[in-house]
C-alpha cells in the first residue's frame, strides 16, 4: 500500500516546496549548517553548500530543465541500469529513475541537519521498460555541514531481481588539470574509452585527457583534492563500484547541455554498484547505497 501523500503544510520552516527552473517542482533547504536544492524530477540534487562554504556540487549553466531530459550536474540517480540498456538500446541511458517524478514523503529539521525523503515505486510506465519489476525506492537526503545520500531499493516482486545503481555525483573543482582522486590505488578498473580494457590504478587518479573508468570492488572511501587545497571526502556503505569521469574538451563541445568550456570545473566520482557488482535482491529484500560527503580546506 502506498503511503498517504505528504502534506506540504507539515514542512519545517527550513524546507520549502517551490517551482524551480523550467517550471519543475523543487525542494529548497536552508538549514543552520547547510543549504541544498532537490528537484522532484529524477530526485535530482542540484545544489549543496555547507554554511560559510563554497558550493560542492557542479551544475552546468547549459542544463536543460525539462521533464524529457535529465538535469546535467548535481547528483543524478542511475537506476535500474547503468549506461545503455543491453536489452533495449533505445531505452534511456542510466535507467528511468532520473527521468521520473518522485514523491516527497518526509521532511524534518533537528537543528543540526535537515532530512528530506523522496519515494519512487513501479508504475505501468516502468513495468513497460526492459526492467519490468515491482519495486520501491526511498531516497533520503540529509543536509548539514556534511551531506548524506541514501538510496534504499526494496524488491516488491515475487521473484528475485537484479539491478545497477549509481549516485552520479558531479563535484565542482577549480581546475580538473590540478585535481586528483585518491583512495582507488590498487583497484582494478574498466576503461570505457578503450573498449572496456582492464587496468589497475597505481596511484592517485590525475587528469590530462578525457577519463571514463569503472572501478570494481572499490574501497569505502575516496577523496577529491583540487588545486586550491580543498578536499571533498566521500565515504560509502553498500557501494562496491566507483566511476570517475571528465569529458574533456571535445566531448564537452559535443554535448548540447554541457558548456564548451565547463569541463575544467568538474569531475564525477560516483558511488555505485554496476556490472559484476550489480545488486541482487530476493522478494521483500532491501539494499541501501549510502554516500557521505565531507569538505575540508
Amino acid at each position: 500500500m502506498s503511503p498517504a501523500p505528504f502534506d506540504p503544510a507539515a514542512l519545517p520552516a527550513s524546507v520549502r516546496l517551490e517551482t524551480g527552473e523550467g517550471g519543475l517542482p523543487v525542494v529548497r533547504v536552508d538549514g543552520s549548517r547547510g543549504s541544498a536544492e532537490l528537484y522532484l524530477h529524477g530526485a535530482h540534487l542540484t545544489r549543496w553548500t555547507p554554511a560559510d562554504g563554497r558550493p560542492v556540487l557542479w551544475l552546468s549553466a547549459a542544463s536543460l530543465f525539462t521533464e524529457a531530459k535529465a538535469i546535467r550536474g548535481g547528483v543524478p540517480i542511475c537506476f535500474p541500469w547503468f549506461g545503455a540498456n543491453p536489452l533495449d538500446p533505445g531505452a534511456p541511458a542510466h535507467g528511468f529513475a532520473r527521468l521520473a517524478e518522485w514523491e516527497l514523503v518526509a521532511a524534518r529539521d533537528d537543528g543540526e541537519t535537515v532530512t528530506v525523503s523522496l519515494r519512487l515505486a513501479d508504475s505501468p510506465a516502468t513495468r513497460a521498460t526492459a526492467w519490468p519489476h515491482r519495486f520501491e525506492a526511498l531516497y533520503t537526503v540529509t543536509v548539514g555541514a556534511r551531506l548524506t545520500l541514501a538510496l534504499t531499493v526494496t524488491n516488491r516482486d515475487t521473484d528475485s531481481v537484479s539491478f545497477e545503481e549509481a549516485l552520479h555525483s558531479y563535484l565542482a573543482v577549480d581546475d580538473i588539470r590540478a585535481t586528483e582522486v585518491t583512495g582507488l590505488e590498487g583497484a582494478p578498473y574498466l576503461d570505457q574509452l578503450a573498449g572496456m580494457s582492464v587496468g589497475t590504478e597505481t596511484g592517485p587518479v590525475r587528469f590530462g585527457a578525457e577519463t571514463d573508468r569503472i572501478y570494481l570492488d572499490t574501497p569505502a572511501a575516496t577523496a577529491v583534492t583540487e588545486g586550491s587545497g580543498r578536499t571533498v571526502g566521500i565515504t560509502t556503505q553498500g557501494s562496491h563500484s566507483t566511476i570517475v569521469w571528465n569529458p574533456w574538451m571535445a566531448k564537452a563541445a559535443s554535448m548540447g547541455d554541457f558548456g564548451d568550456d565547463e569541463w575544467t570545473g568538474m569531475v564525477c566520482v560516483e558511488s555505485a554498484n554496476v556490472r559484476e557488482n550489480r545488486v541482487r535482491l530476493e522478494p521483500d529484500q532491501s539494499h541501501t547505497l549510502t554516500a557521505v560527503f565531507d569538505v575540508a580546506g
